[in-house]
């Protein structure tokens, strides 16, 4: 069944924690990610030297494509963070795995934070993650980053992602993880979440 990459967010919006997603706004938000994109920790999106104009283009690729959407993540009504979902069956990563029904692709960037905060991170993944098992109807989420980024390995594993090798895509070396549903469940048991995040 396809994925319902709209998920009735023009008729209710998705809410969690402090955090909101819409759909991105071609207009409104790519000058925004163009100055993310050019930070020095967005060096493995690997998009720092793009302008606006190729940012907007790549986003207009993605969204048209009718197999990938692109969200804006909103705290306080300001755009706080980028999520990217994908169905692998249509991506160059599902020539990699055996791909099964309700496998979504994932994304996400975090935008500098206003005010920064312990767990900050932590708790846009979960609620990003939380709208892909809810919204999206996801039975597991596929990740691929890129091996030489720790920071968001460590952040995968506590979500509940389970590594499977690495996999060679054409822009990296990239892990290869999967997070079904249960597993995030679990992760998110009050002991073990309380746990991850005072080690953060």
């Amino acid at each position: 069944m396809p994925i319902d990459f709209h998920a009735g967010l023009d008729r209710q919006p998705f809410v969690h924690e402090d955090f909101g997603l819409r759909p991105l706004d071609l207009d409104a938000d790519v000058a925004v990610l163009q100055r993310w994109f050019a930070l020095d920790y967005a060096r493995f999106w690997n998009m720092q030297e793009k302008n606006v104009a190729e940012v907007r283009a790549v986003y207009a690729k993605l969204v048209g494509s009718g197999h990938a959407m692109a969200y804006a993540g909103l705290r306080r009504g300001q755009l706080a963070f980028l999520v990217e979902c994908y169905d692998p069956a249509h991506d160059e990563l599902g020539r990699h795995y055996r791909v099964e029904p309700g496998d979504v692709g994932m994304h996400f960037f975090v935008g500098p934070a206003a005010e920064p905060q312990r767990g900050y991170t932590r708790a846009v993944f979960r609620t990003l993650m939380r709208f892909i098992f809810e919204r999206l109807d996801a039975r597991r989420v596929v990740v691929e980053p890129d091996v030489r980024n720790d920071k968001v390995h460590v952040l995968n594993r506590a979500m509940g992602f389970a590594y499977h090798g690495t996999v060679r895509l054409p822009e990296k070396l990239a892990a290869l993880a999967f997070c079904p549903r249960e597993s995030f469940a679990l992760s998110q048991q009050p002991q073990r979440a309380q746990r991850e995040e005072f080690a953060e």
